[in-house]
C-alpha cells in the first residue's frame, strides 16, 4: 500500500505571515463577575389574564412578566396559597381555574407593583 498524503491546507502559507503583523493593543482585563444580585421578580409589568383557548373548554389563568429566575418558586408558592394547580409553559405561568382577582391580590401582597388583569 503506498503512504495517503495529507490534504495540504490553502492557509498553510499565511501562518507564516502571522510573524509580521503589527502586536495589536493591549487588552483590558475582563471585570470579575459580581455575585449575582437577588433582582426583584416583579420588576415588570405582571400581565394576568384569562384563557380557554387550546385547553379543552377549561379556563386557565396565566401569569405573564415575571422573571425568568424565579418561576418556579412563585409557582410553588401559588400552588400552595390558592390549593390549585400550575405549570410553567414558555415563560408564563398558567393556574388551573379562573383566579385573576384572587391572583392580582396576591401578587401584589408579595411586592409586585405593576398587576394588570387582562381578559
Amino acid at each position: 500500500m503506498a503512504d495517503p498524503k495529507k490534504p495540504s491546507s490553502p492557509f498553510s502559507s499565511l501562518a507564516s505571515l502571522r510573524d509580521a503583523l503589527p502586536a495589536g493593543p493591549e487588552r483590558a482585563p475582563a471585570p470579575a463577575p459580581s455575585a449575582p444580585a437577588a433582582k426583584d421578580p416583579f420588576a415588570a409589568k405582571i400581565v394576568v389574564a384569562k384563557s380557554r383557548k387550546g385547553r379543552g373548554g377549561k379556563t386557565v389563568t396565566t401569569i405573564a412578566g415575571i422573571a425568568e429566575h424565579a418561576l418556579e418558586a412563585i409557582t410553588k408558592e401559588l400552588k400552595h396559597a390558592l390549593g390549585t394547580g400550575a405549570t410553567i409553559e414558555d415563560g408564563e405561568i398558567v393556574v388551573q381555574g379562573e383566579h385573576g382577582p384572587r391572583i392580582k391580590q396576591w401578587l401584589e401582597q408579595r411586592g409586585a407593583k405593576r398587576v394588570v388583569l387582562g381578559s
